[in-house]
């Protein structure tokens, strides 16, 4: 008989060999998919042998993330601001560091009931937008993305959490995607491709199963960038934001039209993005 206990020992030993960051974690988190529980039940259950069926979801879960799949792409879905988002490998999957241009919206809106207009661009999964429009429960929120198929993962998300009426959706490249009667916005807020493309051939295993097209601007990792705080100006109401994340590739020249108002940093130091005003 293999117990709980031993089949998550094994499991986090081979997914430790195949160099994942955190094996014994992936390990319990596969198996709370597939035996629906918590953490706590795997712990009430340490010494029971698992059901059949689940021991063999598990074993054929556990194969693809030794291959050095995704998590969320094997499960399907990754929480941000501790709200469920829907992933596929059509999306770039949420992550920790671009919470923090929430909490940049937050500190400079404080006001959480008032009519406010986001502008999310290049939107992904919806994260950001999705995230917003539950914060805000009174603003409007536009998304952009080039991919048809990341605007449908975005709309299921918002969906999900009921709050499509409060989300309009424009397909195209950044900026250009708007129509003319989008905006003017309180907030231009965007999570860019900025990986540069030499950077990318040193990255984990996991992001090359990750779309590109989301990961890098196929240069130096500033184009999007330069583009986003050059032309979101004219889309800002008077004395409105533009909030971007950022990497090891830094940020460009700040435009004349601009006031960078802070860096953003993780609690290690490291530059996460930046906040820029219109002057």
């Amino acid at each position: 008989m293999t117990t709980t206990s031993e089949l998550l020992r094994l499991a986090a030993a081979d997914l430790q060999q195949a160099g994942c960051d955190s094996p014994r974690l992936d390990a319990e988190l596969l198996l709370m998919h597939v035996w629906p529980c918590s953490r706590t039940d795997l712990i009430i259950r340490a010494h029971d042998e698992p059901p059949e069926a689940v021991s063999r979801h598990f074993a054929a879960l556990l194969q693809r993330r030794l291959t050095r799949e995704p998590l969320a792409y094997i499960t399907g879905e990754k929480e941000f601001w501790s709200r469920p988002f829907r992933v596929s490998p059509d999306v770039l999957i949420p992550r920790p560091e671009t919470e923090h241009l929430i909490e940049a919206v937050l500190a400079r809106f404080p006001d959480q009931s008032a009519p406010y207009q986001f502008c999310d661009i290049g939107t992904g999964s919806g994260c950001i937008a999705v995230t917003l429009a539950a914060e805000y429960p009174h603003a409007a929120v536009t998304a952009t993305d080039i991919s048809e198929a990341s605007l449908k993962m975005a709309q299921t998300n918002a969906a999900a959490l009921n709050l499509a009426s409060r989300l309009a959706w424009r397909s195209g490249d950044l900026l250009q995607a708007l129509q003319p009667e989008d905006g003017p916005f309180d907030v231009v807020i965007s999570n860019p491709p900025y990986v540069s493309s030499d950077e990318m051939h040193g990255l984990e295993p996991e992001l090359a199963l990750e779309p590109r097209h989301a990961l890098t601007d196929e240069a130096d990792g500033l184009q999007l960038l330069a583009t986003i705080l050059n032309d979101a100006p004219a889309r800002l109401k008077p004395g409105g934001y533009i909030i971007v994340e950022t990497g090891t590739c830094g940020l460009p020249a700040t435009p004349e039209s601009l006031i960078m108002e802070e860096e953003i940093r993780d609690l290690a130091g490291l530059l996460r993005g930046a906040v820029y005003r219109k002057a």
